[in-house]
């Protein structure tokens, strides 16, 4: 695998193939605070019919981290070093990740996020903490 590089740091999102793979969609991601959807599809359910719980756990991952590097204007990248997960209700149609900045220093963000559908139900609530390192060249 090869590190996805170049361009506007604030676009290398759109260049990350598993976030791609999932049609993840950012909405925004500015101030320490970011929003990313995805919609339900066959292929990201479960036995339930409801999208797999894997897939939330990356939506709030990526969405977290999204809200981390732009508190530092997109300077950095930010790698999970870990995550705290509650499914709360079955997750179907188009799910909705809110996430934001608790705190942070020099080398750790640390960041909370909640999943809802279209009609406003939380289906997950996640937090987790993320390591500052250098984009890569």
């Amino acid at each position: 695998m090869k590190a996805v590089t170049g361009g506007d740091p604030r676009q290398l999102f759109g260049k990350v193939p598993f976030s791609r793979l999932l049609q993840m969609r950012r909405d925004f991601s500015e101030g320490g605070r970011a929003r990313l959807r995805i919609d339900a599809r066959e292929e990201l359910g479960n036995v339930i019919g409801a999208v797999h719980g894997g897939v939330l756990v990356t939506l709030m991952d990526v969405a977290m981290a999204s809200a981390a590097v732009s508190s530092v204007d997109f300077q950095r990248t930010a790698v999970t070093l870990n995550l705290s997960t509650s499914f709360l209700e079955p997750g179907r149609g188009t799910l909705t990740c809110d996430s934001e900045l608790v705190r942070s220093d020099d080398q750790v963000a640390w960041c909370q996020a909640v999943v809802s559908d279209a009609e406003g139900r939380v289906v997950a609530r996640g937090q987790g903490s993320f390591r500052y390192l250098p984009l890569p060249s």
